[in-house]
């Protein structure tokens, strides 16, 4: 091991105790995670020019590994109790079950609806910046991308929408709560529902036995928030870890050779951030507002290139901050990390078909075309969980439905985990914004925290 690895790992650690007197001298986790940032771009960026010093950056960046990746694997773990005991406890305490389906049909058409205009979004930029797929460098790294991609959509190619949806539905809830499946979320949500369906049988039929199973189900859900919070107060070292690694790692001379499209996906992505605000602006909420009180959760979103991973802060942020009711953040939160995606299944394979498309000689603005594109990505953007979820495979199902080769996924491989970061952030945004409209049309104009529904 080399002394200057070691200096730059001593380094890192020092920077960890001004982060954590700042994080302590703040009611609010906010200014933690934006110092933790702000550290992890210039310490990320600063490994970045070690490395060319001949410095043994990777053992370094392998002990930073262990606080990011530990917290995100802490996030995980939580993930499924959380979900359970959050939707269970939501409908244990429901007086009109019809209230939870106005709640996911509402989440549901926000997710989608938005996800319809991300997509005329995508065609709209990737035609105002000219992308196309003409030209693109196919190296060995892209060559192996081709083969794996060419190997799934096979799978993905199989698979019908009822057997899709049929995915959804849980068959081994163990194996579903283990994280086992792409739709493990959503099977878990539906298994909630029941379960609590069932709990208010018990109490129509026995109101003792229902008292229990609500006391129950309430000292869970203390237990497990608890929990969320205690892990939550690690976010800005996590931050920190995370953003390090991404600096770090990022290769500029491949962002160079594919600027156009990195800047056409940030473009697609912040006018997709300004529909999510005019929405709530038009149904008078505050952006602002919304933004001031969600940003560190988008932060680690953007951080961690995880939907999955960021349902914990989600929905203890819609709860807190944004005062949506319980069951309107855990239905959102659990929904937009697999459903309705707006920069993975939304955005990027819009763009993607246009990229493809034109040097075909396809006209992308044909009305029939346009239409059909759309509404492929919605329709995909519902069963992305069921065929394993991410912005590659949403591609993988959108490019071969509407006739285009898939092998653009792969030649873009290098700049992925950059755009990535940001989709991650607005799909984490979506279903945010959805949990607040939905709070906004049902939960009452007087009184947001409680919803008249639930």
């Amino acid at each position: 091991m080399q002394l200057s690895a070691f200096l730059l790992l001593a380094i890192y650690l020092f920077l960890l105790w001004p982060l954590s007197r700042w994080h302590r001298s703040r009611n609010s986790l906010a200014p933690a995670v934006f110092a933790g940032l702000l550290l992890g771009i210039l310490f990320g960026g600063f490994i970045h020019l070690a490395e060319g010093w001949g410095v043994n950056t990777q053992w370094v960046l392998g002990w930073i590994g262990l606080i990011g990746d530990g917290y995100v694997n802490l996030l995980y773990v939580m993930v499924m109790p959380l979900v359970l005991v959050s939707i269970l406890g939501a409908v244990v305490r429901v007086s009109d079950t019809r209230a939870l389906g106005k709640i996911s049909v509402s989440v549901l058409a926000v997710l989608l609806g938005t996800t319809a205009i991300s997509a005329l979004i995508g065609v709209v930029i990737a035609h105002l910046f000219g992308l196309t797929a003409e030209g693109l460098v196919e190296g060995a790294r892209e060559a192996a991308r081709v083969e794996v991609l060419n190997e799934r959509i096979g799978r993905v190619s199989e698979l019908s929408i009822p057997e899709i949806l049929t995915g959804f539905i849980p068959r081994n809830i163990f194996f579903d709560l283990a994280g086992h499946r792409d739709n493990s979320v959503i099977a878990v949500v539906i298994f909630a529902v029941l379960l609590g369906v069932a709990a208010l049988g018990v109490r129509k039929e026995n109101p003792e036995q229902g008292a229990a199973i609500e006391q129950f189900v309430s000292v869970a859900q203390a237990w497990v928030m608890k929990l969320v919070r205690l892990v939550m107060a690690f976010t800005p070292y996590g931050v920190m870890a995370l953003v390090t690694a991404l600096i770090a790692d990022s290769s500029w001379a491949d962002i160079f050779n594919l600027f156009n499209f990195v800047v056409a996906s940030f473009v697609a992505i912040a006018l997709m951030f300004l529909v999510h605000g005019l929405l709530l602006l038009i149904n008078g909420v505050s952006p602002l507002h919304f933004f001031a009180k969600v940003w560190p959760v988008l932060v680690f979103a953007f951080s961690s290139r995880s939907s999955a991973a960021t349902i914990p802060l989600n929905i203890e942020t819609q709860i807190d901050e944004l005062k949506n009711a319980p069951a309107i953040a855990n239905f959102s939160a659990s929904f937009g990390a697999t459903i309705g995606q707006n920069g993975c299944a939304g955005i990027y394979p819009a763009m993607l078909a246009v990229m493809v498309a034109v040097p075909m000689g396809i006209n992308v603005f044909d009305p029939v075309w346009l239409t059909s594109l759309i509404a492929v990505v919605v329709i995909s953007s519902f069963g992305i969980a069921g065929v394993g979820g991410g912005a590659t495979f949403a591609a993988l199902v959108v490019l071969p439905t509407m006739g285009l080769p898939v092998t653009i996924a792969a030649l873009l491989i290098s700049v992925e985990p950059l755009i990535d970061m940001a989709r991650t952030a607005l799909n984490v945004n979506g279903a945010m914004t959805a949990g607040t409209l939905t709070q906004r049309w049902l939960g009452g104009q007087d009184s947001p925290g409680e919803a008249n529904v639930v």
